[in-house]
Parts: structure tokens; C-alpha cells; sequence
């Protein structure tokens, strides 16, 4: 088994803390993993992404130019990567703030509502974690309750009075494709 997954959004979306969550994850589970950061100049509102890798076998390089599956939080990701995913892959868009159609046939898309879903939520900076859970629903790299459990490990101690938000936003996300 091995997944290739690009992350992409502006800065301040979460993309980072969304890869890092995965590859501690999928890492937690025994899996060889990559995760590699790229940001754009700004920190917030600039551009950002990364590479996660898991894999049961070693992994050659952390890059992917032709990755399995993307995740995109803004249009400007969703145009940059989504000729990237290789045939047979998978995109998932945060409709909530990306109208734009994939203009591919050779590849799933799957619309996930992340921010509204979010913003039910009472809080819109958990957006990320209900793509993630529609992406670990979907794909079934890494189990769903293996990343609630890294929560903890991941996210600052001052940050883990929202894990119970980031919990439930997991589950929403992966309600929507169950």
C-alpha cells in the first residue's frame, strides 16, 4: 500500500496541522510516512502546502508530482494541483468556498461543504478537520479513530480544549461520504 496526498490552501487554513495529523497517524499505525511542508511567502493568507506519503514499504522521496489524491481548500490549489492527480485518483474540494467544476473525467471529485459544516460547528477554523475525515472515510489509509487519538499529540497543549470540536468535525466529514 502506498497513498500519495497533496494538501493545499491559503495559509491559516490548517493544511500544515491537517498532513502532520495524517502522517502521525498513519506513523502511529506501523506505515512508513512522509510529510513535507512547502508555504508561500506570507504565513497567513499566502499560499501553502504539503506532501504527506504512507506507505507500508519504505518511501524513496518525500516529493509527488502525480499524487492519488488532493485536497483543496481555495481555488488557487484547486488550479495549481488537480491536473497533477494521477488517472483514476481523487480530488476533494471544499465547495464551501470553491464554485469552479473539476474539468477532468478520469478522476472521483468529492464536494465536501468544509466550511459551512464548520461554521455549524461554532467554529470555522476546524474546516480542515471535516475534509480530513471525508478524505480517512473515503480513502481508509489510516482509521478515523487512530487520528482522533493523535489529536493530543499534535495539536499544542494550549490547542487541546478544541479537540473535542476537532473530533466531531472529523465525523462530520466523514459522514458525508459514508
Amino acid at each position: 500500500m502506498k497513498e500519495e496526498i497533496i494538501m493545499a490552501g491559503f495559509g491559516g487554513q490548517g493544511v500544515m496541522s491537517m498532513g502532520k495529523l495524517l502522517a502521525y497517524a498513519g506513523m502511529k499505525e506501523g506505515d512508513e510516512v512522509s510529510w513535507m511542508p512547502s508555504y508561500g511567502p506570507e504565513m497567513r493568507g499566502g499560499t501553502a502546502n504539503c506532501t504527506v506519503i504512507i506507505s507500508s514499504e519504505k518511501i524513496p522521496s518525500p516529493l509527488s508530482s502525480r499524487p492519488d489524491t488532493v485536497m483543496v481548500m481555495n481555488l488557487p490549489s484547486l488550479e495549481k494541483f488537480a491536473p497533477m492527480v494521477k488517472e483514476g485518483g481523487t480530488i476533494l474540494i471544499n465547495s464551501s468556498l470553491i464554485a469552479k467544476e473539476v474539468e477532468r473525467d478520469d478522476i472521483e471529485v468529492i464536494k465536501v461543504p468544509a466550511n459551512e459544516i464548520a461554521n455549524e460547528l461554532g467554529n470555522s477554523r476546524v474546516a480542515n478537520m471535516v475534509m480530513l475525515g471525508a478524505y480517512l472515510a473515503r480513502k481508509n489509509i489510516v482509521k478515523l479513530d487512530t487520528v482522533k487519538k493523535s489529536l493530543k499529540d499534535v495539536l499544542p497543549e494550549r490547542r487541546h480544549d478544541l479537540i473535542p470540536i476537532n473530533e466531531e468535525a472529523l465525523d462530520r466529514g466523514a459522514a458525508l461520504v459514508k
